[in-house]
């Protein structure tokens, strides 16, 4: 995924389908000078993480 797209969803009303290393996220936060998004594993909210927004995949 591109850092454009990541900020898009990110602030989007609408929850859109994505994955990181197969398991569906939510994107929390975009940080565009690092280009890393944070994000949690829809079952787990309290669980996040730092990653490259390139390892981000849209369904």
């Amino acid at each position: 995924m591109d850092l454009q797209r990541a900020q898009e969803i990110a602030v989007s009303p609408i929850m859109v389908n994505v994955t990181y290393n197969g398991s569906p996220v939510y994107i929390e936060h975009v940080d565009q000078v690092k280009q890393t998004v944070t994000v949690h594993p829809l079952d787990n909210p309290k669980s996040k993480k730092n990653v490259p927004v390139t390892s981000l995949f849209e369904l």
